[in-house]
This record gives structure tokens, sequence and C-alpha cells, in this order.
């Protein structure tokens, strides 16, 4: 972009008039006032009632917090929000089994995911085992040979190995014949999950799971590790019922609210409720570095400042997934569960190597993947998917890809890892899916496996995997188009960027973010407050590190704000300002604190921008 030229018309789009104007921001975007006309009264009494500043009220209203809610809001607790365990289906018969494990001295096996929230469940299982002296074994399946979830083979060694109960956490719902193994070895099963369940389930001794379809409890926004947390509450409840602790301490359950707190961030899922309350204590907790390995982690991150959810998301969790990514599955089950120093951190330093290298592989795929993605697009710009595949890919790194993709082209993405062939045999792809809000990917990937296009897939609105034979991809791609050009083009048509307020450089004052960080913990379910900036001049734009424009934010009253906008270099935002040539643009994004070298100040991280002139 070398001009800023202002078009003959442009024209509104449905609904709501664009807040300052802008119906098509340099992303494409059209910005709206997050707070609804039906939530103003609730902003303006919650402001009254506490004596908050307004902008505060219409923070917490636009997050559907009510006049009565809105103390919890500020301050959740694990007390208030946490339900009786017992709401959830199948909890009190997986409470009983593993007290008994517990009393009888049984070996249990933990089968886990190879996830953040599959190592976080794990090692929360494993040390709470380990504090009432029941041995454990920790099983995390490979993800490239085993694939997600429990397999026969692996339950049928564990069985051999002396295991005399097996849990499963993070994974298992839909495991009907790798259960079926249990059971004619005669070894009871407890599933411990999240994730969607079809009304058929596995016969299993207990399958605790708030997404199963006959649970009324309303837990289904916790990540496997929430789950497995309430699973301990009603063990140590069941113990001291048995009086079990007569003489002995019983676990500190909430000190282990660091590994929860971690899960929940790392997985996705919303900060609502009881999720809330999980991570702000659980930051707290790990702010004590008590936890060996999360110490360890955090000082091969370089990571001295008291932890946020950013830290958890982009930090910590990255580091942990490295493992099962590109490396040892099991790393960081073991890292979080282990209370030597030294193993420790051995452990963290070769996560913070694999790390790097999961990087590098990701850049190289990113590349291509981007290339691929730009012809299908150029081909047909109303292309409602963008699917990518190469026999080079990484399997583990097809979801980062995907999710990379999604944001850059504003629509649903795949990314497939095609296998080598031998033999003669037909090679298979392994699939990662990212959609936008308003697809529902998962739908259309359980469709597609009805229909018989691949070998297995499933997952969530946002998020699906899958797994085809080259001969079916044609079609299985026709059909996804099909199955998404609707809600694709909708969804595109409706894109828009929320924006709580609009303020002044001068108004981005530390007082003013440490009022806002009381509606925290931020992530899914409870973004961070998005503020807009009218009319400021780009002053001393440049690039820095990977892509992203570093520059100076002036408004007219000669106030001043930095701000960076990240991995915005070559794209439509880096460009627009890049070449603004000291004309005022729209500026949106969130405030931050940086304290990067040794100095700690006020930031704006941009997400959007647009020419004021361009405004309708």
């Amino acid at each position: 972009m070398t001009a800023l030229r202002k078009p003959l018309q442009t024209l509104a789009p449905p609904g709501p008039a664009p807040f300052l104007g802008v119906a098509k921001s340099a992303k494409g975007l059209v910005w709206r006032e997050r707070l609804s006309d039906d939530a103003r009264p609730s902003a303006v009494a919650i402001s009254q009632r506490f004596g908050l500043p307004e902008l505060m009220g219409r923070v917490l209203a636009a997050r559907g917090s009510s006049l009565e809610d809105a103390e919890l809001f500020l301050d959740p607790t694990i007390k208030a929000l946490m339900p009786d365990p017992s709401a959830l289906r199948d909890m009190d018969r997986a409470a009983m089994r593993l007290a008994d494990a517990i009393q009888a001295g049984t070996p249990v096996a933990i089968f886990g995911d190879y996830d953040v929230d599959g190592a976080c469940s794990s090692a929360l299982l494993a040390r709470f085992l380990a504090h009432h002296g029941t041995k454990s074994r920790i099983y995390i399946p490979d993800r490239i040979f085993e694939g997600y979830g429990p397999n026969a083979a692996a339950i049928e060694q564990l069985i051999k190995e002396g295991a005399g109960l097996i849990v499963t956490v993070d994974c298992g719902t839909t495991s009907f014949a790798p259960f079926a193994v249990a059971k004619t070895l005669q070894t009871d099963v407890v599933v411990i999950d999240h994730h969607q369940a079809d009304e058929r389930l596995p016969d299993v001794y207990a399958l605790v799971n708030p997404n199963r379809q006959d649970d009324v409890s309303g837990q289904g926004h916790l990540c496997a590790a929430g789950v497995v947390f309430l699973v301990l509450v009603a063990v140590t409840r069941t113990l001291r019922a048995r009086n079990f602790y007569d003489g002995k301490p019983a676990p500190d359950l909430l000190g282990m609210l660091d590994l929860v707190a971690l899960a929940t961030v790392a997985d996705v899922v919303p900060l609502t409720g009881l999720n809330r309350a999980y991570v702000k204590k659980g930051l707290a907790v790990m702010h004590q570095r008590e936890n060996a390995g999360l110490r360890a982690l955090a000082d091969a991150a370089a990571l001295t400042q008291a932890p946020t959810p950013y830290h958890l998301g982009f930090i910590l969790g990255p580091r942990i997934n490295a493992g099962g990514r590109i490396g040892d599955a099991g790393l960081g089950a073991k890292l979080l569960t282990t209370s030597d120093e030294i193993e420790a951190q051995r452990i963290a330093q070769l996560l913070d190597r694999l790390n790097k290298e999961r990087k590098d592989i990701e850049t190289a795929m990113l590349e291509e993947a981007i290339g691929l993605g730009e012809a299908q697009v150029m081909d047909d710009a109303q292309r409602p998917i963008v699917i990518v595949g190469s026999d080079v890919f990484h399997k583990g790194i097809v979801g980062l890809v995907a999710s990379r993709l999604t944001e850059r082209f504003r629509r649903p993405s795949c990314v497939i890892a095609w296998e080598k062939a031998a033999d003669g045999a037909e090679g298979e792809g392994t699939g990662s899916l990212r959609s936008v809000p308003g697809v529902d990917l998962g739908a259309a990937v359980r469709a597609a496996a009805a229909e018989g296009l691949l070998v297995k897939g499933g997952g969530h609105a946002m998020a699906a995997g899958l797994t085809v034979t080259r001969s079916n991809f044609a079609a299985l791609e026709n059909y996804l188009a099909k199955a998404l050009a609707q809600a694709t083009s909708q969804a595109r048509l409706l894109a828009s960027l929320e924006v709580d307020a609009a303020l002044l450089a001068s108004g981005a004052t530390d007082d003013l973010l440490t009022l806002v960080e009381r509606a925290g913990p931020f992530g899914q379910g409870n973004p961070q407050p998005r503020f807009a900036f009218p009319a400021h001049r780009v002053k001393f734009a440049k690039i820095v590190g990977e892509a992203h424009v570093r520059l100076m934010l002036e408004a007219q009253d000669g106030a001043r704000l930095e701000a960076i906008a990240f991995r915005a270099a070559g794209q439509p935002l880096g460009d627009l300002l890049m070449n603004a040539g000291g004309l005022p643009l729209h500026v949106a994004g969130h405030l931050r604190r940086d304290t990067w070298g040794g100095r700690s100040r006020i930031e704006l991280a941009i997400d959007d921008a647009a020419d004021p002139r361009m405004c309708v």
C-alpha cells in the first residue's frame, strides 16, 4: 500500500452503527461497540452501586456481569463458584473407586493426552495419589505413532505391568475397543474427560464428563484438569467420611491450582464461572513457585515477573506442548510431577530447546501453507475453507499452522500432513482444522465421517481433527466447501472487532490498567478490554523482530503512547501503519504492561486500524 485514498462511497454493514464509523478496517472488519443497548442500564447500575468509574461498569456489563453478580465477577473465589462435585454424572462412583484404590494400595495407571491439559491432568492425579502413598504410572501416547486417546495395545501393556485400576484423563469418552480389552482382563476403568460425547458411551466403571449428554451439572466449560480437580475434591471427601485422615494430613488441593490454571488457559476454554476462580487462584499459587517443574520451566523461559494468563498461554504452555509435538510426549507430565530439582531443570531445558525447534518447523511449514492458501483464495475469493497439505508437513504442527491460516485468511482452514505410502499402500493424511466464529467445523467433520469420507474425525465448533485417505481427499474437499459455504459467507459478512471504549493516549495510564485488570483474568470467554484511539498520528513506525511493527501514537494534544502490532509486517494492517505518512488513523487494541529491558511502561498491542477518511 503506497497511498491512502478515500473511496467514492463506503457502505455500512447491517446492524448498529459502526464504532467510530469504521465499516471496513485494515483487516476487513467492522468495528462494533461491545456493550449492547440492553446492557447499558446494568453498566450504569454497577458503576453507581460499587463506586466504580463509568468505564469499569461498561467493561463488566459488556462481559455479562449483572448488578447481582458484579462483586463475585470482580473477586471470583473457589468457595463461591465451585459446585457440589456430586452434581456431575458418575462422580460418586469414580470417587468411591479411587478411594478404594488408595485404601487398598492398588497400583493405578494414568492414561493422559499429549497436550497441556493432558499433562496437567495426569500430574494432578499422580501428585494426589503420591500424597496418599499410592503407586501410579503415567502413560502418554505418542502423537505420531499412537494418536489421540487410549489404544488396545497400551491398555493391555499397562495391565500386564500390574495396574489394578486405569484412569484416563482428557481422553477416553469414545474409546470403546480399548476398554473392551480392559473389561476382558477384569480391570476397572475410570474416565475423566471433557470432550463432546455421543449418546452411546463405553462400558467402564465410571465416566465423569460434564459434556456427556446425560450430565446436567452445567460445568461443560471446564477443561479436563478442571474436572480432575472436582474428582479429587470428591475423593478427599469420601476418604474423610471413611476417617482415612485421622492422624494423617489431607492433601493441599488449593496448592495444586497452579496446574489447573495452566491447563484452563492453555486449552482455551471459556474463562467464565469456576474457570475464572481456577485461574485467579492458580496464578497466585504459581507465583509462589512451589511446583519444581513449573519453577524450572519459568526459569528456562526467562520468566521473571508474576505470571499472567498471557504467560500461561504463550510462554509456558507451548513449551510443555513441544514434547508432544516433536519430542517425547511424556515430558510435560514428567516435568509437572517431579519434585527433583535437577530432573526438573533437565526436562525444562529440553522442552525449551524442543520449543525452539518447533518454532523453526512451524515457520517453514507456515511459509509453504500461506503460499498454497493464497493461490486458492486468489483463484476463488469466496472459497469457504482453505485446505492445504504436503508430504513434508509435520503432524504435530498442523494445528498451529491451521490457526495462523485462519487468522490470515479470515475463514476456516485445514492443514494436512500426508504420510508417505509404503509397499504400494495408499497413504493417509492427518489434518487439523480451525474455524471462525459462527462456523461449526466439528459438526461438518463429524458429518463427513458419517458419509464415509474420513478414516476418522471429530472435534468442536472452533477446532477439529481428521484422518483421510488420498483417494477420498477430493471428495472431502468438495463436501466441506459445500457444507461450510453459507455459514462462512455469513460469518465473513458479519465479522467484527468489538471495542469497549474510546481513549486518548493521555488516558492510557497505569491507574487505568490497574482498574481494568480487576475484571480479569482475561482469555477465551472473558476478552481483554479493547480500546480505540481515534485520529492518532503514527510516528516512527518500523519493523522489528519477527515481522512486528513498532510505532508511537500521538494524539492531537501531543500525548504519546508506544504501540506494537504483532506479525503485521507485510499484511494490510502493517502496510497501513507503515505507510500512514503522518496522517491520523483510528487504532484499536488492548493495553498491557511491557517490562522488557528492565523498565516498565504501558503500551498498546494493536489489533486493527482504519483510515478515518474511509469511515462512514
